[in-house]
């Protein structure tokens, strides 16, 4: 007699199949590769966007904030104490973008063949990491042109990646699976990457913060990430290591409660995508 084989959809909370995702590593690549190719096709500038967009951004902070607002920027030239935040938060915030829209725009994926899911948002994590290293070259650039040196703190820097790793892709995988269902948070992206912007000290020092609400404000994981550089790069301040605990356990939470409302939701991209 044949042995049969029923295939029944998994009911409750499940974390992420590790071994699965293995096998389908080399569709996470193309997918990558596919979202680089997509943005610099075509394109006049190309790889140069990754350089403009970050240095625009902080060349207009330093002239509002930086000239005319005249905000802290803790003893270094406002241009520097800007773009050193800059860095990690506009992969964050490309990001949250990017994974929002992942599985809406691949909708014809979701229903004509079967894959991880969790590869689409995964893929966006990856192809922005040529951005993030791009705008991370231009700031070592800086870094020489203002006559400054990072200090030996700079051996935490793939702690500070982790952590933004971790937040970005728990904050995409959620955002992810929830505009499979609801629209309205594609629309809201916008919005939304420009009030968590000012919602972490990247155009300020965490200093204008109250001390005793600092703590508090370190609930956001960016939070750590972004002071964290400032004091490797900058050495303006001691390493913030009580924001850095706090955000790097609620980067983690992020990923776990992401991973998981993403595989509950997964069962139902097709139908609602």
């Amino acid at each position: 007699m044949d042995e049969v084989t029923i295939i029944k959809p998994k009911k409750g909370w499940e974390l992420i199949d590790l071994k699965e995702l293995l096998r389908y590593r080399d569709l996470l690549y193309f997918l990558t590769i596919r979202g680089i190719k997509a943005k610099y096709a075509q394109s006049v500038l190309g790889v140069g966007w990754a350089v403009i967009q970050p240095l625009a951004q902080t060349l207009i902070f330093t002239v509002v904030f930086g000239n005319l607002a005249k905000l802290d920027s803790d003893g270094v030239p406002y241009i520097l104490f800007s773009f050193v935040a800059m860095v990690p938060w506009n992969y964050f915030s490309n990001i949250l973008t990017d994974s929002s829209n992942s599985l809406i725009q691949n909708k014809n994926m979701l229903s004509k063949v079967y894959f991880p899911r969790i590869i689409l948002p995964l893929s966006s994590v990856f192809s922005k990491l040529i951005d993030f290293g791009i705008a991370f070259f231009v700031m070592v650039g800086l870094f020489f042109f203002y006559g400054y040196v990072p200090t030996i703190a700079v051996v935490y820097f793939p702690l500070f990646l982790i952590i933004l790793i971790f937040t970005s892709l728990g904050a995409g995988m959620i955002l992810s699976a929830l505009a499979v269902q609801y629209r309205d948070v594609q629309y809201a992206m916008t919005f939304l990457v420009r009030l968590l912007m000012y919602g972490a000290p990247v155009v300020y020092s965490i200093s204008i913060i109250p001390e005793k609400y600092q703590l508090l404000y370190a609930l956001n994981p960016m939070v750590g990430v972004i002071e964290g550089m400032r004091a490797a790069f900058l050495g303006t301040k001691s390493m913030p290591w009580d924001l850095l605990f706090i955000g790097g356990i609620i980067s983690l939470v992020l990923f776990v409660f992401g991973a998981l409302y993403f595989k509950k939701m997964e069962r139902r991209f097709a139908d609602l995508a």
